[in-house]
């Protein structure tokens, strides 16, 4: 199971999510959020990082010009799009990208899945009007599909308690966790993280 740490605002959080086994790490480029940083901090903490762990860089419906200025400050090796970004938006930077689908009651999750047929992978998050992610909410896992042949990253509301369910219902190929490992917003509890990873990982 891989494990990703959102919304890694220091070097600190970096270092020691990396330490306990994380997979990958997130940083988020959305000004609404209480773990938005700018690029200047996300390029100190990415020199701060090893090879071998995936540093994906979040936004939610940026301007183009935007991302491309991140890319030239933050060597991100993965992009993730939480907003209504379309394929072809997606594609226009030339980086692997995963597309985040909010688990809106009646969302037709295969037919959004198709409509980005070049994305990794896509992270199912719950679904709160006018919220684009890290609500701390779960949604039901069941509505995860078995069938879609598609990498799904499950988020919402994880934290080290319910992670082992959350996998076993869902049968995701990793999972992504902000809040739920937190002393405050923005700012990790190494021991929390430590205890989501090795949760995660025992499956």
């Amino acid at each position: 199971m891989q494990v990703k740490i959102c919304g890694i605002t220091s070097i600190e959080d970096a270092v020691a999510a990396v330490a306990a086994g994380a997979d990958a790490l997130g940083l988020v480029f959305y000004s609404a959020s209480p773990r938005h940083i700018d690029a200047e901090t996300a390029a100190t903490i990415a020199a701060a990082v090893p090879p071998f762990v995936t540093l994906t860089g979040l936004f939610v419906d940026a301007e183009a010009a935007e991302v491309q200025a991140v890319l030239e400050q933050v060597p991100l090796n993965l992009l993730q799009f939480h907003g209504s970004e379309s394929a072809d938006y997606c594609e226009q930077f030339r980086r692997p990208y995963i597309k985040a689908l909010r688990m809106k009651d009646g969302l037709d999750v295969l037919a959004a899945m198709d409509a980005h047929p070049r994305a990794r992978g896509f992270l199912l998050d719950a679904y709160r009007p006018g919220v684009p992610g890290g609500t701390g909410e779960t949604f039901d896992w069941q509505r995860v599909p078995q069938l879609s042949g598609r990498p799904i990253v499950l988020a919402g509301g994880l934290h080290p308690d319910n992670v082992v369910q959350a996998i076993a219902a869902a049968r995701p190929q990793a999972v992504d966790v902000s809040g739920g490992v937190e002393a405050a917003p923005g700012k990790k509890d190494p021991q929390k993280v430590a205890a989501f990873i090795r949760a995660a990982k025992s499956q």
